[in-house]
């Protein structure tokens, strides 16, 4: 059906697109937000996500200091091996003069 001449028929027409696209976009937010209130009754009552962010920052913390303690700890060892082998290189040389 053409609209020609009736300025009234293409802003209705108009309106119905972007009632439908706004009618679409409900839907979905309506979907996501039955989604996240599933998920939340599944974590039960006693959640709490500021707190658990608070955890979790916290554990982030302490694991960037448990990788900088360990990499310290790594270069540590790796100092010990290279001595100890230096060390099992001189009982060598000793042994051989003998």
């Amino acid at each position: 059906m053409s609209n020609d001449g009736r300025p009234d028929l293409e802003a209705l027409e108009a309106l119905k697109q972007v009632l439908d696209e706004l009618t679409g976009e409900l839907s979905a937010w309506r979907r996501r937000a039955l989604k996240a209130e599933g998920e939340r009754e599944q974590m039960g009552a006693d959640y709490d996500a500021v707190a658990n962010r608070e955890r979790i920052l916290d554990l982030e913390s302490q694991n960037a200091d448990l990788t900088t303690r360990l990499d310290a700890a790594r270069t540590r060892v790796n100092d010990l091996i290279g001595r100890l082998r230096f060390l099992e290189e001189q009982v060598s040389m000793e042994e051989q003069r003998r």
